[in-house]
């Protein structure tokens, strides 16, 4: 893909940048603090799509000749969001909530330029195992899984252990869908 205008990733997540990286893309990464807070009345997809288009905002009256990729992901048990832990006790509960049962991790993903703005998001159905408390214990414990919604990142351990399949994208659940950020990138660049 031949992107003309320089890049810009909204995101200090390692994670995404590992990804798109992997699309042979050249980016500057730029953050800046903003609030993730959303309307109630939001269904779950519209929720990931409100907060990536929220932190695209923030950037709207610094952008000259960039594109700027921005992306949010939740994970969603039945209608609840759960996300990032603030601390052990949360992340258990999370952990605990969601063994033995399946979630819907979504990211929605907005890409902005001066003249265009394009929002989509992906789903991904994730199941786990039944995890023992000495497991969730063992993964919170090694890996602090604070900055993660949901309590857990699938390229870790619990990831290894603990999901028996998933439905629709790995690199979703890891933050970024990278399949339909390649195809809305190159629509968007037309």
């Amino acid at each position: 893909m031949n992107l003309s205008q320089p890049i810009l990733l909204a995101s200090n997540s390692p994670r995404r940048k590992e990804l798109l990286a992997g699309l042979g893309l050249t980016f500057t990464v730029r953050v800046k603090e903003v609030h993730e807070d959303f309307p109630e009345h939001l269904y779950r997809e519209e929720v990931a799509e409100f907060l990536a288009s929220h932190k695209a905002d923030a950037y709207q009256h610094e952008l000259t000749n960039e594109l700027l990729i921005t992306a949010d992901t939740i994970v969603c048990l039945e209608d609840r969001i759960l996300n990032k832990p603030a601390d052990y006790e949360e992340a258990f509960q999370m952990l605990r909530a969601l063994s033995g049962t399946a979630h819907e991790v979504i990211t929605g993903v907005c890409l902005l330029t001066k003249e265009k703005k394009t929002v989509f998001h992906d789903v991904t159905k994730v199941y786990f195992k039944e995890l023992t408390d000495a497991e969730i214990d063992y993964y919170i414990t090694h890996y602090k899984p604070f900055d993660k919604a949901g309590a857990y990142g699938i390229q870790e351990w619990i990831g290894m252990i603990g999901i028996k399949k998933i439905e629709g994208s790995y690199f979703n659940v890891v933050g970024l869908p990278v399949q339909k950020l390649y195809d809305h990138l190159a629509e968007f660049i037309l």
